[in-house]
């Protein structure tokens, strides 16, 4: 097992700046053929500009790397099945998929229109799930893939002014979590980053005395691990940024077993609440639709 790519072959969306830019650079690097998908568009999904992928491709190629270039929407589901299909023509398979294309419309909840809502998540959760799609049948046929998603800490914690990006960002961890159930039999590994970095979509966000740590490139390094065969790891999210990593999780209590067989009121859950939130007895929940309910039942010798 390896952290290098070589043979290998990637697609990185929103690759034409940021963290894709970087995250491409890296996986060609590494020995990766990659295909460079950007629109070419602005920060909040308007327009179109080829010259941002071609950037990139140059200096992949510039550095001795191999790379070809997509400005296809991945908001499209016919559209997304051709960055794959570039990918196949141009280099004969496809490897990995690192899902990072993005768009921001921040605005209050109280003020956002529909339209911006839509427009986020058709970018971040529909357009990974149409790239993926489009990737699906050749991973688990070739018994073999890696899939990254990119979720946020606008999800997972919370932020003022993005309940679109938010709610799009959490669900491409419920995306992670079946993918990662539906691949594992077939070495197909869904993993998810979180990042923090300098970016156009990040501008302004950020303090000058953090900002000069968040190079986009220390986001990458984990990225281009989790697309490799040393990776073992599906379903995992890990936090980048700032040269630091760790991992996010989602934890349940040990809480609390009435018995099923009879009733459980309001006041008995109140009674417990202050035992069914002890973050003392948390623990990460394992994967799948029971969490801990099965141990739980077990324990108390009703199952």
């Amino acid at each position: 097992m390896t952290t290098r790519l070589d043979g290998r072959v990637a697609i990185v969306t929103g690759a034409g700046a940021g963290l894709g830019r970087s995250h491409a650079l890296l996986l060609a690097k590494q020995g990766a053929k990659v295909v460079v998908n950007d629109l070419g568009g602005s920060v909040n999904g308007q327009g179109g500009d080829n010259a941002a992928a071609d950037k990139v491709v140059a200096e992949i190629r510039a550095a001795g790397g191999e790379a070809v270039a997509s400005y296809a929407s991945v908001s499209d589901a016919e559209s997304a099945a051709g960055i794959v299909k570039t990918a196949v023509d141009r280099f004969g398979k496809l490897d990995i998929v690192v899902n990072n294309a993005g768009i921001l419309r921040d605005k209050s909840f109280m003020k956002m229109e529909m339209a911006d809502y839509k427009a986020v998540l058709d970018v971040h959760l529909m357009g990974s799930v149409y790239v993926t799609k489009a990737a699906w049948p050749i991973f688990m046929g070739q018994k073999y893939g890696r899939v990254v998603v990119t979720t946020s800490v606008a999800g997972t914690n919370g932020n003022f002014g993005q309940t679109n990006y938010g709610a799009a960002k959490m669900a491409l961890l419920g995306l992670m979590n079946c993918l990662t159930i539906e691949g594992k039999k077939n070495n197909v590994l869904t993993n998810a980053i979180s990042p923090s970095a300098n970016t156009r979509m990040t501008e302004g966000l950020v303090g000058e005395q953090l900002q000069k740590y968040l190079n986009p490139d220390f986001v990458s390094a984990a990225v281009a691990w989790l697309c490799s065969e040393k990776c073992a790891e599906s379903g995992t999210i890990i936090a980048a940024g700032g040269g630091g990593y760790g991992r996010v999780a989602f934890f349940e209590t040990d809480g609390v077993q009435f018995d099923p067989s009879k009733e459980v009121t309001v006041d008995m859950f109140d009674e417990a609440f202050a035992r069914i939130a002890d973050l003392a007895t948390a623990r990460p929940s394992p994967i799948g639709v029971f969490g801990l309910m099965e141990e739980r039942l077990k324990k108390a010798g009703l199952l």
